[in-house]
This record gives C-alpha cells, sequence and structure tokens, in this order.
C-alpha cells in the first residue's frame, strides 16, 4: 500500500473576502471588495493595479492597522487580529524621524517591541551594516540621499525580525540607478538564509518592477479594487527587461490593468 500524500502546507497568509468601506463626508466609500489571496512561505509576492483602486489599503490591512469591513486575515492558521508583530512596513515617504540618528530611528521599533536594550544595538548594527549604511550610524536624515533614507527604512523594518516584510511603494520616490541597486539588494536579502524575514508582499506602480522580482504578481482592478488575476512568473532571476516572457508578461497585466 502506497504511503500517503503529505498533507498541503498551509499558507502563511490569507485573505477571504476582503473587503473595506470607509465613511468620507457622509458618504460610504467602497475601496476593496471580495479579495482572496494566500502567500506561500518563502514567496515574493508583487500588488499592482491603477491610482486608487485600494493597494495601500490591502497592505494597512493585512499589517492590522486597520480592519477590514468584510472578510477575515489568516496569518499562520489562525484569525488575525489587532497589528500583527510578525510583520514590518517600509514605507514609499522614508517615514524616519527627522530628529532621530539613523541608529535611533533603527532602533525605534526595537523599543517599541520591548526588545532588551543589550540586544538593541548589535542587532540594529547588523541589519545597518547589511543595507550598506556602515558609517552612517550617526548621521540624521535630512544630511542622507533618498535612497539612503528609503535603505534606514528597510533596516528599520528588518531590525524586528518580521516573518512577512510589507513594502508600500518602496522605489517610486528615487532615482533611476538607486531604485536597481536596492531592488538587488531587496532580492539578496530575501533570499538570504541569515535573515529571518521568509515572505515579501510589496505594492508598486510599475509593472515592470513587479515582473522583474516577483513569484506571482496579483493585479488589482476597479474600483471597488478587485484582483483581477494573480500572474505567476516563471522567469529565471536575474531577470532581463528585454527577453520576449519579460514583454509579454508586463504587456498581459497592463491589458489587464487598463
Amino acid at each position: 500500500m502506497p504511503a500517503p500524500a503529505p498533507a498541503a502546507q498551509p499558507p502563511l497568509l490569507a485573505l477571504e473576502g476582503v473587503g473595506m468601506r470607509y465613511a468620507m463626508a457622509g458618504k460610504e466609500a467602497n475601496v476593496l471588495e471580495g479579495v482572496d489571496l494566500a502567500l506561500a512561505d518563502e514567496e515574493l509576492v508583487c500588488v499592482v493595479g491603477p491610482s486608487g483602486c485600494g493597494k495601500s489599503t490591502l497592505l494597512r490591512i493585512v499589517h492590522g492597522l486597520v480592519a477590514p469591513t468584510s472578510g477575515r486575515v489568516v496569518f499562520e492558521g489562525r484569525q488575525a487580529s489587532g497589528v500583527n508583530l510578525a510583520c514590518a512596513m517600509v514605507f514609499q515617504s522614508f517615514a524616519l524621524l527627522p530628529w532621530l540618528t539613523v541608529l535611533e530611528n533603527v532602533t525605534l521599533g526595537l523599543e517599541a517591541r520591548r526588545v532588551a536594550p543589550a540586544e538593541r544595538r548589535p542587532r540594529a548594527d547588523r541589519y545597518i551594516d547589511m543595507v550598506g549604511l556602515e558609517g552612517y550610524e550617526e548621521a540624521y536624515p535630512r544630511e542622507l540621499s533618498g535612497g539612503m533614507k528609503q535603505r534606514v527604512g528597510l533596516a528599520r523594518a528588518l531590525a524586528v525580525e518580521p516573518r512577512l516584510l510589507l513594502l508600500d511603494e518602496p522605489f517610486s520616490a528615487l532615482d533611476a540607478l538607486t531604485s536597481i541597486s536596492l531592488r538587488k539588494d531587496l532580492l539578496d536579502i530575501w533570499a538570504s538564509a541569515d535573515v529571518p524575514v521568509s515572505t515579501v508582499l510589496m505594492v508598486t506602480h510599475s509593472i515592470e518592477e513587479a515582473v522583474e522580482l516577483s513569484d506571482r504578481v496579483v493585479v488589482i482592478a476597479g474600483r471597488p479594487g478587485r484582483v483581477a488575476e494573480i500572474l505567476p512568473v516563471a522567469l529565471p532571476r536575474p531577470r532581463d527587461r528585454k527577453t520576449p516572457g519579460f514583454t509579454a508578461a508586463v504587456d498581459h497585466i497592463f491589458s489587464l490593468i487598463v
């Protein structure tokens, strides 16, 4: 008698029928509706869609910063409630406190999570070095370029050692060369066995960026936003934007959005 097949691993994260409505100026705005999405462990998934389709709201729901008005979020097999401390977020606007140094900004999340003081500095130093900012520990945000500020934001998120890393258009405010460098760094960090982050969920306006980075691309379309398609990207890494397969994936996603 053959041995039974191993049970399929449950997803790390599952969104089940998630919807979001806001009250605005006395009226109800329906932002998301009926979103179903599952993320496996060790995946890098990008979410794309037009402005106003609810992409950033989706990230905030995953993190537990806002609660959905319908549906539910399941993390590691349990319904999530409140802020999920197994997640950390990197913001488009850097979200650094200007009166704090690089080191102080990175340790801020560790203090909030009550990491022992003796552990904060070595852990912060490790991730500051990892994102290429060694020697800038005492610098203030005003002394840094946009790319360096985003590296601080990434180090701050990594320092709390999340299982799931959330990124909200992290490269959109940066110049092209800096974006290329940071995308490569993100892939290296995600693939590293020395970093606890196993899964990445990233929102981007750039279809090319999504195809370059992702295992799967989630296309959100319409108002309210719904999942139009989830497209697997089977191209080998590093990905060449000039190959026919890359171009075909970009064109297909573009056709879904417009």
